[in-house]
């Protein structure tokens, strides 16, 4: 691990896409997402240099793919005095009572293995607005049999729900979700993951 890399996008939706598809690319290690309580969301990488870079790139297109930008940086050797930005204390913001950090402690996978191809997949819809999507989670749950796993708050009223299941449910649901949000709020993402890598299921509750 003698590089890190750092991967800056809007929408806990987007980064968790994102991140997933970095991890698959390359041998990195993601160490967390970081929230900067507004719609933004730092991804934190490490490895050896050039598979920090090749998972760059991956994050980079994919985030195009997904119609986001993407503020990428490779630091190689990286001064020992910039790791208290890197490893720091968790904690709930008391302004909109969501985690500051996303860190692989949270939910952890076992790590005999990159992928478990046993993993359900993940629905991930996120909207600005919470009757947006309470009534999207409602509708996410009644349309499949998917299972929801948790919420997550980043700021700014967005607000993320994750659900699991079989793929083809998982899309179901997801679908029904995208179109249940309506009027009520503003839909930012709406994604399938269908066999997400341990370490995007370690930061997200399952």
């Amino acid at each position: 691990m003698n590089a890190l890399g750092f991967i800056e996008v809007p929408f806990l939706s987007i980064a968790a896409v994102v991140a997933d598809a970095a991890a698959k690319a390359a041998r990195v290690a993601v160490l967390g997402f970081e929230a900067t309580g507004n719609e933004n969301i730092l991804i934190r990488l490490a490895g050896g240099v050039a598979d920090v870079e090749a998972a760059l790139a991956t994050a980079d297109e994919t985030a195009a793919r997904l119609g986001s930008s993407a503020v990428i940086r490779t630091i190689p050797r990286p001064a020992e005095g910039l790791d208290g930005m890197v490893h720091f204390p968790n904690s709930q913001n008391p302004l909109y009572g969501g985690r500051d950090q996303f860190l692989p402690t949270d939910y952890p996978q076992p790590r005999d293995q990159t992928m478990n191809t046993k993993q359900e997949a993940l629905g991930i819809l996120e909207t600005q607005g919470l009757t947006a999507i309470l009534e999207a989670t409602d509708a996410m749950l009644k349309s499949a049999n998917v299972t929801l796993v948790g919420r997550e708050k980043i700021g700014a009223a967005y607000v993320t729900v994750i659900v699991k299941g079989d793929v083809a449910a998982v899309t179901a649901a997801v679908d029904a979700g995208a179109k249940a949000v309506g009027q009520l709020g503003k839909l930012i993402a709406a994604h399938v993951i269908a066999r997400p890598h341990n370490d995007l299921a370690a930061l997200l509750p399952r």
